[in-house]
């Protein structure tokens, strides 16, 4: 014969109700009034044909019939718990280590990340931004995006972005300079450095401006320095295209020349062997190269 349930609100009335022998702290464990636990206790009494409680004066005590019911629906709610558990287990599991520097974290990763979980909302990034060198395998690291020459041995390597550098300054600071039309525009104006204080050298070597001060204005150790010093007006920046093409194309930042200089080193996309068999890291790497491959050309 075939059983119809009971409503599921009943179900969780009585069960609630029956472990605390009240209808008043059943109804503030379920966040409704105890009115409304006492007409789903009945509709289920109604539903089953017999009583569950019997209510007394001071006291709610469960009939013999409600002692084993109650006994069957918390053994079957604790099922159900286990099982939304276990789901819920199942979802974190798809969770993805990931380390960058600081710069690429503040300038192209986070910009951008809202997008990726809304196309894979079921996957989670944990975000380590930090210069330090992890032994990915050791660390539970399954992605790092590192700049290097690509040979990085028992690890799966990837050519992720490598375009060039190139000056960048706030609007502000053209307008308070004047055209820069020439480089030789650049000789009263501030230069702004990362780590590496030789890129100003080769920019302006290339360009023919070899005998302006290449060593001149503030070096920014890590982070993001330099571009946070260009929006705030303190100089021009030697800087990655793809950290600062938002702030370019929303007018925070002007590139008043397209000539570039490319390093010897690009950024990759590190995984141990063994991560890539997880498909949200698949996912994950494969978004990052397709968003790189939208950014319009230098």
């Amino acid at each position: 014969m075939k059983v119809v349930l009971p409503p599921l609100n009943a179900l969780r009335a009585f069960e609630a109700t029956a472990r605390h022998l009240s209808m008043t702290r059943a109804a503030g464990e379920l966040h409704v009034t105890p009115g409304a636990i006492s007409l789903q206790i009945r509709e289920l009494e109604t539903a089953l044909g017999l009583p569950l409680f019997l209510r007394r004066p001071r006291a709610l005590v469960l009939t013999p019939e409600g002692t084993a019911y109650a006994a069957r629906i918390q053994a079957a709610f604790a099922l159900i718990r286990e099982a939304t558990a276990e789901v819920t287990v199942q979802r974190r599991a798809a969770t993805l280590s990931v380390t960058c520097t600081a710069s690429v974290a503040a300038q192209w990763l986070l910009p951008r990340l809202a997008a990726f979980q809304a196309e894979m909302p079921d996957i989670d990034i944990q975000i380590n931004s930090s210069n330090r060198l992890f032994d990915l395998e050791r660390d539970g690291i399954d992605l790092a995006i590192r700049h290097g020459s690509g040979r990085y041995d028992g690890l799966s390597s990837v050519l992720w972005m490598e375009d060039g550098l190139l000056p960048v300054l706030s609007p502000e600071l053209v307008r308070r300079a004047g055209a820069i039309q020439h480089v030789s525009d650049l000789a009263e104006i501030p230069l702004l450095h990362d780590e590496n204080t030789d890129d100003w050298r080769k920019w302006l070597s290339e360009m023919g401006a070899a005998g302006l001060d290449a060593g001149r204005g503030a070096v920014f150790s890590g982070g993001n320095g330099a571009i946070e010093a260009a929006l705030a007006g303190l100089g021009v920046a030697l800087v990655r295209y793809a950290f600062v093409e938002r702030e370019i194309a929303a007018g925070r930042l002007v590139a008043p020349f397209e000539h570039t200089i490319t390093q010897a080193y690009a950024y990759y996309l590190i995984s141990p062997f063994p991560a890539l068999r997880r498909p949200e890291v698949v996912a994950f790497r494969d978004w990052l190269l397709r968003e790189v491959g939208r950014l319009p050309p230098v």
